[in-house]
């Protein structure tokens, strides 16, 4: 310990919960009730269950799996693994008690699960295919309990019991164990979730996490005392990052949603959580971005035609004078910004009073987030910013925030660490020029569990191949702009690539008939859009024109609709400028089901998971590429609206 210029995670909780020991740093609803646990608190409940874990025969570097719903123990558990010396593997709740898990528990060789009550049924019904698992330590659940533990199986009560012991009667041993966790050590084995390849094990050091936490920490700040609402799982890094280890280090809190029987009731709580809550700052990713916009244009539509033009009125008014926010106001514009404050005070604030009335900003995660989408929160007062990182970069790249943000780019780069733009031959372009984002810096993984090929393949001489497109800032190289991923990109028939998540991204923002879209050209001769469609939208839509959306008439004019929002796109249309033509598709798939964690065509972070989708609808791409199907009113589009 005392690594002073690379410190563990042991290291900077040790000096964080001691310098905020007062503050309160967890925050979860028990009971009805809004428990607070203090920074003090959340290092001796580590220390108990670190030693706990000790007492049951855990050994410096074993894996220790963890699958539970954020909250509160969630974040206990693991410091309290890693004070014991372990290496944490998290599971994402989205995982189903079948061969995803298992492969998990057993490529990541961990012996010992920790799980939710609500989770147990899942671990119970793999256990026999996991041979090498010595317990299972079950946290105390009160919302879902179970009547009697198995073989195997210990309540998290029990364990810090025994953590009470062994500290009573074996404490220097504890100490002398999480004294010796160095800052290369393995602290998580990540898996990704496997957008576009089968997942791999990330392993990520104590030193990856406190150096990216220092990184994160040169481009967005935090106030002391300050409330985030976490509604991103807690197996991402992205939330111990930015999340976890952001507000220990300024002395803030993390509150957590109040658990559902499943995601989806999950995601019911969040309206709640956040009005009793108040928080100051969430981490939110596209998905939900675009729920929240949607629930404030409803609020604003139930009260009325006049109130609802006024709001649009105003929401106008404030974009085009904040622009892309670098170059907000100017002397063109000044007049607009009494127009904001009066309409602040008479619209936007009860908007914000919706989100609790302390929301200062939120942190954009996960995929990239519409232009759109940031302009219209930095309207209303709570604005969105953009970041961009993954898992092999422990995950945080870079980051827009407060006084510093270019909408449409990506956000500052962290310091210290290099960032260059590649070609495919991995070498360096100019600046402006797009191609591979490499980096270099403390916060690039160990490399791949198990996995030395894949490793050698993506960190090269120190620097990590993020697979990723985009390119610097031409007037502000601190700047960094992402176009896509290299493995999403359309391979047209004469082996042109372009990527498909600008349209992807852009297409449900604009148009209130379109849900979810993916677009696939694979060398075909044209591209396809497979889409779910907002269906109760379009049937309103062709009742306003007389017709019954059940007829075959309207669901011929649904489908035109749909159409007709794709052609905004074409060259002369509103949006002509952000996607060539040639990529536009020529056929269009009306998806029967919408992309879901639950039939895993979107992952815990709410990303698309491309090839499950194109995998799922193999049959339907395949009839898009013939004489019939590439017709828009084909027998099977109309069967699934």
């Amino acid at each position: 310990m005392e690594n002073n210029n690379r410190p563990t995670i042991i290291d900077f909780v040790e000096k964080y919960t001691h310098q905020f020991a007062d503050h309160t740093y967890l925050r979860e609803k028990v009971d009805g009730q809004w428990k607070e646990i203090t920074q003090e608190e959340t290092r001796r409940t580590a220390y108990r269950i670190g030693a706990g874990l000790m007492a049951l025969g855990l050994e410096k570097g074993d894996k220790i799996a963890l699958l539970s719903e954020s909250r509160s123990m969630w974040i206990l558990a693991e410091l309290g693994a890693l004070y014991a010396g372990a290496t944490d593997v998290p599971l994402s709740v989205n995982l189903g008690a079948d061969a995803d898990l298992i492969f998990r528990i057993g490529h990541s060789e961990a012996k010992w699960i920790l799980v939710s009550g609500n989770q147990l049924p899942k671990i119970r019904k793999i256990l026999p295919q996991c041979p090498n698992v010595k317990k299972v330590i079950v946290f105390d659940d009160t919302a879902f309990d179970y009547d009697k533990l198995e073989e195997k199986e210990i309540r998290m009560s029990e364990v810090q019991k025994m953590g009470d012991a062994f500290l009573a009667e074996r404490e220097a041993e504890f100490v002398a164990r999480y004294k010796s966790v160095g800052p290369d050590d393995y602290a998580n084995i990540s898996y990704t979730s496997g957008t576009t390849a089968d997942p791999k094990g990330i392993l990520l050091t104590h030193r990856n996490y406190t150096a990216n936490v220092a990184q994160g920490n040169s481009v967005i700040s935090i106030d002391e005392g300050d409330v985030m609402l976490i509604i991103l799982p807690l197996d991402h890094c992205f939330a111990h990052v930015a999340g976890m280890y952001t507000m220990m280090y300024y002395g803030g809190s993390i509150a957590f949603v109040p658990i559902g029987k499943n995601s989806l009731a999950t995601l019911k709580n969040v309206p709640v959580a956040i009005r009793e809550t108040r928080p100051h700052v969430m981490l939110s990713v596209p998905a939900l971005a675009r729920n929240f916009k949607k629930n404030i244009e409803s609020g604003i539509k139930a009260k009325g035609p006049k109130v609802e033009k006024l709001f649009n009125f105003a929401v106008k008014n404030a974009i085009a004078y904040n622009k892309e926010y670098y170059n907000r106001g100017g002397l063109k514009d000044c007049w607009r910004k009494p127009l904001m404050w009066l309409f602040d005070k008479l619209i936007f604030k009860q908007v914000r009073e919706s989100f609790g009335g302390r929301m200062k900003f939120f942190v954009g995660g996960g995929a990239l987030l519409d232009i759109e989408l940031q302009r219209f929160f930095c309207a209303v007062g709570m604005p969105m910013f953009q970041g961009y990182g993954l898992t092999e970069a422990t995950p945080i790249i870079c980051a827009n925030s407060m006084g510093h943000a270019i909408f449409g780019s990506s956000g500052r780069i962290v310091r210290p660490m290099d960032c260059i733009i590649c070609d495919d031959q991995g070498k360096e372009v100019p600046i402006g020029q797009k191609g591979e984002i490499v980096i270099r810096g403390e916060n690039v993984m160990a490399g791949y569990w198990k996995n030395p090929e894949a490793t050698a393949k993506t960190v090269i001489d120190g620097w990590l191949h993020t697979g990723d497109m985009g390119y610097i800032c031409p007037f502000d190289h601190d700047f960094l702009y992402v176009t896509g991923r290299f493995k999403s990109l359309l391979i047209g028939a004469d082996g042109e690539k372009y990527s498909p998540e600008g349209f992807e991204d852009s297409l449900p923002e604009v148009s209130k008939y379109v849900s979810q879209v993916v677009l696939h050209n694979n060398q075909n001769p044209y591209t396809v859009v497979l889409i779910v469609p907002e269906k109760e939208a379009l049937a309103e839509f062709v009742k306003q024109q007389g017709l019954d959306p059940a007829t075959r008439e309207g669901k011929v004019a649904m489908l035109q609709k749909i159409q007709s929002e794709i052609d905004t796109y074409k060259t002369g249309g509103p949006h002509a400028d952000l996607f060539p033509d040639r990529w536009l598709p020529a056929a269009v798939i009306i998806c029967d089901e919408p992309y879901t964690i639950a039939n895993q065509m979107m992952n815990s972070t709410m990303k698309i998971v491309r090839r499950k989708v194109e995998e799922h609808y193999a049959d339907r791409i395949a009839y898009a590429y013939t004489a019939e199907g590439k017709q828009l009113a084909n027998e099977k589009n109309l069967a699934s609206l």
